[in-house]
């Protein structure tokens, strides 16, 4: 498999389990999780598979420290 592709299937595999993933909780970090994965889309779209991966992965880290820290809630 090449790198391009392993890339993207990482990125879309991150996009979706987080997207599944139900939560609630202080706004601004509400917001930013959704920007970033909403980015992570956009630059899916234009082939920018670095910027998309970073994207997904801050997602990830606004989503942890939100719920680490008592800002989130993540509903099971």
């Amino acid at each position: 498999m090449r790198v391009e592709e392993e890339l993207r299937a990482e990125t879309l595999k991150w996009l979706e389990k987080i997207e599944s993933i139900k939560f609630s909780g202080e706004r601004d970090f509400v917001e930013n999780i959704m920007a970033y994965i909403s980015d992570s889309k956009y630059f899916l779209e234009k082939g920018d598979l670095v910027r998309a991966f970073e994207c997904v992965v801050w997602a990830w880290a606004w989503l942890e420290i939100g719920r680490d820290y008592g800002f989130l809630e993540v509903i099971e």
